[in-house]
């Protein structure tokens, strides 16, 4: 990637590709230590194969125009609409029309038998434990002296990993798992990011969502553990002044503020005087609810709050919500798993909150947007076809979610809960380029008969073919762009092997449930 592009200072790459791959190839052979100290882990060009096709050129450079053609177009923008065959036409990191028959500029994409779609949304995302994916599939949030309640969130992840992690640890993990990301099509996510112990903790973070290319807003919460040295929430102020101080860029800020914690209320008025998003999970099993309902009586939301899991709040709570104009983001697998209560799925809709969509923690499940499409729909499917089940005559049953709903929370609602829908999250002319193109001639999709239904109800992270941020193309027939995902690993999995040894915890491959 280029970092004088994305500063708005066009340079010409055409001259000489070869001798780029090398230089960066050269200058990546440096430890993470290098890497969190400002040296990226890109190689110039694609993971991919000699014999892949290029994408189209300088793709995202200012004044650049190339055409996504002939795809099934589903712009998910009611005013734009869906096209059986179309084109999407984007200039420098703009769309600048959605049609059919729209004119070639240079060499286009090819989309036939594909279909084009806004990428995915994803509003909760824990980055930094990327490194101890799946250590927690079988744990809960905490240990509340129940069955199998030994392996807990809050005890492993939060009390005894997270406070060893170093600056080089946080670069790597954050980048690693934006990269995923990318590949599985999610274009924008809000990193909840505890894990501030230090600025070189913070701005390691911050490094690495800049350094995966993708639309990233930073959540600033709280030291995990409360690392001695921490400055949350006071180095709020350096961090927006320092990296988010212009809407014209990829990265944006929010206030983590959890109502759990002492002097939380420090951070939401910080948070609000920044001009930030006030950020909270709210669990009712972790004894939340006397707090968030005495924060309503008091009226204390607002439209710059965004709630994340809702589970078990008083209806005064779900009102006060309501008339805030907050957002509500569920993680529906993750609540069903780790026992943060049931999904609040019939009561936010029965709000009239359309909710957006997230993933949670790596360290219990997969972060793909599938899942969360599948989960959310069959769970309140669940919930209203056994309402129609016990009841005769079915009087106000509530509407079953359909496929197209559920695209719209993993996109055009996650956009809106993020104050980023003048951005992102449709196909919209004038709104950044953020697209995916996911290939539905696959053997697990053909013959495509329905295109909501079959994103939704067949797909999964391969048929993701192609993706593009604000213009740039990320990821290219199946293989992403400009990494060295080898490397990468290995500075992962070296990162795992230390946070383990420091932690204190054995590294068993098959521990017991």
């Amino acid at each position: 990637m280029c970092h004088l592009c994305d500063q708005g200072n066009p340079q010409d790459h055409s001259a000489s590709p070869g001798s780029s791959r090398r230089h960066f190839l050269k200058s990546g052979a440096m430890g993470t230590a290098a890497l969190a100290a400002g040296l990226g882990l890109f190689t110039g060009r694609a993971a991919a194969g000699p014999d892949d096709d290029d994408p189209p050129g300088d793709s995202g450079r200012q004044g650049r125009r190339y055409v996504i053609k002939g795809g099934h177009v589903m712009s998910m923008d009611p005013n734009v609409g869906d096209f059986v065959q179309a084109d999407v036409l984007v200039d420098g990191k703009k769309i600048l029309a959605v049609g059919p028959h729209l004119p070639s500029y240079g060499t286009p994409i090819d989309a036939r038998g594909k279909i084009v779609m806004p990428g995915f949304v994803d509003t909760h995302h824990h980055q930094f434990e990327t490194a101890l994916r799946s250590f927690l599939a079988d744990g809960l949030l905490f240990n509340d002296g129940k069955p199998h309640g030994a392996i807990n969130y809050f005890e492993y992840i939060l009390g005894k990993f997270a406070p060893v992690y170093r600056p080089q640890d946080v670069y790597i993990n954050e980048l690693f798992g934006a990269l995923s990301q990318i590949d599985a099509g999610v274009t924008t996510v809000h990193d909840i990011s505890q894990i501030h112990h230090s600025r070189q903790h913070s701005d390691a973070a911050v490094k690495a969502l800049a350094d995966s290319g993708r639309r990233s807003v930073f959540g600033y919460f709280e030291s995990a553990g409360n690392v001695p040295g921490n400055q949350y929430p006071a180095d709020a102020a350096r961090l927006k002044a320092q990296y988010f101080s212009s809407d014209d860029q990829l990265l944006s800020m929010t206030m983590g503020g959890e109502i759990y914690l002492p002097g939380f209320e420090a951070a939401w008025t910080l948070g609000r005087q920044l001009g930030l998003q006030v950020v909270a999970h709210i669990v009712g099993s972790f004894g939340m609810g006397p707090t968030f309902d005495a924060l309503a009586a008091a009226n204390k939301f607002g439209p710059d709050n965004l709630f994340i899991h809702m589970t078990g709040m008083s209806d005064m709570s779900w009102q006060k919500v309501k008339d805030a104009g907050a957002g509500v983001s569920l993680a529906v697998p993750i609540e069903m798993n780790m026992r943060h209560g049931m999904p609040p799925i019939l009561k936010t809709l029965s709000m009239g909150i359309q909710p957006s969509l997230s993933v949670d923690v790596e360290c219990t499940l997969t972060a793909d947007m599938f899942t969360q499409m599948r989960s959310a729909m069959a769970l309140q499917r669940a919930f209203v076809n056994q309402m129609a089940l016990e009841q005769s005559n079915h009087p106000g049953l509530p509407e079953l979610l359909t496929t197209r709903d559920v695209l719209r929370f993993a996109t055009m609602e996650g956009a809106r809960d993020l104050r980023l829908a003048h951005k992102t999250g449709s196909l919209t002319p004038g709104k950044e380029a953020d697209i995916i193109i996911l290939d539905a001639e696959a053997i697990n999709v053909a013959p495509l008969n329905v295109v909501p239904g079959a994103v939704v109800s067949l797909m999964e992270r391969s048929n993701v073919e192609t993706v593009i941020v604000a213009g740039k193309v990320r990821k290219w027939k199946g293989k992403l762009l400009d990494v060295d995902l080898r490397r990468l690993r290995r500075e992962l999995e070296s990162s795992r092997d230390y946070l383990f040894h420091a932690a204190g915890i054995p590294q068993n491959l098959f521990r017991p449930n």
